[in-house]
């Protein structure tokens, strides 16, 4: 799970949610990004709300019963897909531009060019922009062609969140296929020799672990997924929830007038969604 972090509002949601199942017999790793956008009727929030809800409790539900952030997230996603989830991560996206950094940039094949002219500059969410009603200040053009480049940690934290980009590329599943992306990016330039080989890179990512990451994985079991990772590496699928099982209800009181998805089924029918992961996860 990756959180905006700071001191912004909502910096405790979970927008970028990412279920890995990785076989321990390093025969590949699969990567299934979840949309943020989908309605939990059980927690009456959004799922990108489940980790803040499930640490720091809930009109709904007492917060002794979640077991915490991490683990309360764990259990929803595990009631979507049918899943048990093992195991979780949050990253503070404070880090991103670090680790990014720290690799000393990653290429990145963009797929689709794309324009964000609202693109949110850190600081100036309250700027009055004195007086401009349009609160222009408030906002940068940021601009990305196709085809391949280097991204610095600045360029490629705008890459994965941009939301106001027009067309196809404004949408939540095109900002799910970016993540990807540039998780793939971070994965390849880690897995040059001269990356993973460098003690002063790896001093440099084990202190940003220490700094941005939470996670219930205990140092044993980190060891092991860390190795089955490396091993399956050559083999990582990437998926997204393909958008035919989820549909955006009308907005309504019933979703607290927020845009969601829900499946198509009906509110909270995860029967199709889970058909499908059992049809990735057990083949």
């Amino acid at each position: 799970m990756g959180k905006s972090g700071g001191d912004r509002d909502g910096a405790e949601l979970t927008d970028t949610m990412i279920l890995i199942s990785v076989p321990l017999d390093a025969s590949g790793v699969e990567m299934i990004s979840l949309p943020r956008d989908i309605w939990v009727p059980e927690i009456r929030a959004k799922i990108n709300s489940a980790y803040y809800w499930g640490k720091n409790g809930s009109p709904y539900f007492d917060i002794s019963s979640t077991g915490g952030g991490i683990a309360f997230a764990r259990k929803i996603v595990g009631e979507i897909t049918g899943y048990p989830i093992q195991y979780g991560l949050v990253v503070d996206f404070s880090s991103f531009k670090d680790i990014v950094d720290a690799l000393g940039g990653i290429e990145v094949n963009v797929n689709n060019g794309f324009t964000d002219n609202l693109y949110p500059i850190s600081g100036k969410e309250n700027d009055n922009c004195g007086g401009d009603i349009t609160f222009a200040c408030r906002y940068e053009t940021i601009i990305f062609n196709s085809g391949l480049q280097k991204m610095n940690g600045e360029t490629a934290l705008k890459f994965v969140r941009s939301r106001h980009a027009g067309g196809d590329e404004g949408t939540d599943i095109a900002r799910e296929s970016r993540q990807q992306l540039i998780i793939s990016a971070i994965k390849n330039k880690i897995m040059e020799p001269k990356t993973y080989l460098s003690i002063n890179t790896d001093i440099k990512m084990i202190n940003i672990a220490k700094k941005y990451i939470e996670t219930d994985i205990d140092i044993p079991t980190a060891g092991v997924l860390a190795r089955s990772v490396f091993d399956g590496s050559k083999n990582i699928t990437q998926l997204l929830i393909p958008e035919g099982l989820l549909i955006n209800p009308p907005t309504s009181k019933t979703y607290d007038n927020l845009y969601v998805f829900i499946p198509r089924a009906g509110n909270g029918k995860w029967e199709e969604i889970q058909e499908w992961f059992s049809s990735i996860m057990d083949n």
